[in-house]
């Protein structure tokens, strides 16, 4: 029985069932999304803005954060492969190593430090694209990497705000970047990015709740 994400039936969910397994024993999905939803939106709350370097285990860290309460192997790397659609995410033997280069790449921008907002749509548009592909956790990719980019952006000197973004936005973006098109995805950083943040006060900037 294959769920949205096309592995089939595996280790993370029910025998029998598309639903993950989790701690609360919830076995329908409008339920299990709801709880995620809520849970991740109040812990996003005690995640704290720290400055690069950023790594996988960083985002990592940001997942087990999120979804801990919920999920037993919340900030694990998945170990089955995953697809939505036509889009094919690396596979699990391969992450670490594309995480890798994503991160080597980021830090030899300086972590995209000094860029005007224009060019710093480009790059965190071309970079969460690319760290979209290797989808590293079974669910909850998108809440943790949105939070992953709150602070690189925050640390690149911007305000980033998610609210104006609708569901379907995000998914034509990202459908559009994994065929290397990345003009929706800079569209919607174009909308998120607002103003540059005053040096003094980028000491304690608050983590905002990614928008699921």
């Amino acid at each position: 029985m294959p769920d949205k994400y096309g592995v089939g039936e595996d280790a993370y969910c029910y025998a029998g069932s598309t639903v993950l397994r989790n701690k609360l024993d919830i076995r329908d999905e409008p339920t299990l999304s709801e709880a995620e939803q809520q849970l991740s939106a109040i812990a996003a709350d005690n995640v704290e803005f720290n400055p690069p370097p950023y790594n996988l285990v960083y985002l990592q860290n940001i997942h087990r954060l999120l979804f801990s309460d919920l999920y037993e192997w919340a900030g694990e790397l998945r170990t089955v492969g995953m697809a939505k659609q036509d889009t094919r995410f690396c596979q699990p033997q391969f992450m670490e190593k594309e995480a890798g280069k994503i991160f080597k790449s980021m830090a030899t921008a300086r972590w995209f430090e000094g860029m005007s907002r224009a060019e710093l749509i480009i790059a965190v548009a071309d970079a969460y694209s690319d760290i979209n592909v290797v989808h590293p956790f079974r669910e909850g990719n998108g809440r943790a990497q949105r939070i992953l980019f709150e602070h690189l952006i925050m640390n690149a000197g911007f305000e980033i705000s998610w609210w104006g973004i609708e569901k379907e936005e995000w998914i034509v973006a990202n459908i559009a970047a994994y065929n290397c098109t990345l003009g929706p995805m800079e569209q919607v950083f174009e909308k998120c990015i607002g103003d540059e943040i005053p040096p003094h006060q980028l000491i304690s900037i608050p983590t905002q709740n990614g928008k699921q």
